[in-house]
């Protein structure tokens, strides 16, 4: 009989890198398909990043994530890039193809797919909150998923204005940017809400500003925030008659997404979600 102890390798390229809980989840999904690969958390400082992925492409990895500070910073080590990656200007996600790097970005592409469990953004009206990467991402790929309107919401315009033009430019999709002054008014007849800022991480109570009575019922109202999963901004949503969208689901899409790009296997997100679950209400409770 055969025996094969060589494990399929792919990992993470951050610093600091220590409360990344991607890898426990990807492991899980790993482990529940019977698959003999590991993920592995690298805490990666700015100037070795070159040679962590030679590194990878040396090991013959099948590829690997770049998270903060990486995720520019990674382009010119690479051979191609996948359009939305591309457009967006930001790499989280390396595939190593016959000794070639091609980057692609997940953020938006995580965020997309769990959008879609409960509705489809083509011709929707869309209020996002935010204009860091992850809403750069995610304004990018609904632009590319045919929503008709994006109002991109910053308290420095000119970020917005930046996002705003990117989709305008390389997608069908209208956009405009507005300043973010008090508390955000949502425009009547919107279909989607977004908050895409990190406000809300790690604390139940804190809330992005934005005017609760402006909420109007059968809105989507999504957060890319993970944890806790059921965030304020949710729960007053919900409380109007919105239908929330957990952040949870989208770290997990990103997590299946970026393995079916290295691997072409589709792991399980009910387990990869459970996991995830776990470590938060374990951390809520220290």
């Amino acid at each position: 009989m055969d025996r094969n102890f060589r494990s399929i390798l792919t990992g993470s390229f951050s610093t600091p890198c220590a409360d990344n809980p991607t890898v426990a989840m990807i492991e899980a999904g790993f482990q529940h398909a019977g698959l003999d690969a590991r993920y592995i958390n690298c805490d990666v400082k700015p100037a070795h990043l070159g040679e962590a992925v030679r590194g990878a492409l040396a090991m013959e990895w099948a590829g690997f994530n770049c998270s903060l500070p990486h995720k520019v910073a990674v382009i010119e080590y690479l051979d191609d890039m996948a359009e939305a990656a591309r457009i967006i200007g930001a790499v989280n996600c390396v595939s190593i193809r016959n000794g070639k790097l091609i980057g692609d970005n997940t953020d938006g592409k995580g965020f997309l797919a769990s959008l879609r469990t409960v509705i489809d953004p083509a011709d929707k009206k869309v209020f996002l909150l935010g204009a860091g990467g992850a809403a750069r991402a995610i304004a990018v790929e609904l632009g590319l998923a045919g929503a008709a309107h994006i109002t991109v919401v910053n308290v420095e315009k000119s970020h917005a204005d930046t996002i705003a033009a990117l989709v305008r430019d390389n997608t069908k999709c209208e956009a405009t940017a507005q300043l973010w002054e008090g508390d955000a008014r949502i425009p009547a007849g919107t279909d989607i809400v977004i908050n895409a800022t990190s406000v809300g991480f790690g604390d139940a109570e804190a809330m992005a500003a934005v005017d609760v009575n402006t909420f109007e019922k059968g809105q989507v109202v999504a957060d890319v925030i993970p944890n806790p999963p059921t965030t304020r901004f949710l729960r007053e949503a919900k409380k109007r008659g919105c239908t929330p969208l957990e952040g949870l689901g989208m770290l997990v899409n990103q997590g299946v997404i970026g393995v079916e790009l290295w691997l072409g296997k589709t792991l399980d997100a009910t387990v990869m979600k459970r996991t995830l679950s776990d470590i938060f209400n374990t951390s809520d409770a220290d």
